[in-house]
């Protein structure tokens, strides 16, 4: 069984930044694709970013703002993000899975309780 724990959300003004950090637990790290997804209130779940190797894939509005990355030996994946605006507002959730296209939550097969970011103007 795969745990998921994320932490680092807030408040935060406008153009301020935030990292966050999901801790996994349950099996290597190493062999799972691991991605964040957000959802804002009222809207449905959304695609962030994604990364297995090295490199992330990114959702468009992401606009060189949010890096993820991930320590293999702390089996812990970040999001960092810079320049937050009112409407990055939202649940940020990590997922971990076998995936064949990053942006679809359905691949992914294990979930964490998400954490509250609120960005203010």
């Amino acid at each position: 069984q795969v745990r998921l724990v994320e932490s680092g959300g807030g408040l935060v003004q406008a153009g301020g930044s935030l990292r966050l950090s999901c801790t996994q637990s349950g099996r290597p790290f190493m062999d799972l694709d691991m991605g964040w997804f957000r959802q804002a209130p009222g809207k449905e779940r959304e695609f962030v970013a994604e990364i297995r190797g090295l490199e992330g894939e990114y959702a468009d509005f992401v606009r060189d703002r949010f890096i993820i990355s991930r320590d293999n030996a702390r089996k812990t994946l970040y999001l960092q993000m810079d320049t937050l605006a009112p409407e990055d507002t939202a649940v940020y959730y990590c997922a971990a899975g076998s995936v064949t296209t990053p942006s679809d939550s359905h691949e992914y097969a294990y979930w964490g309780q998400g954490t509250q970011v609120t960005v203010t103007p």
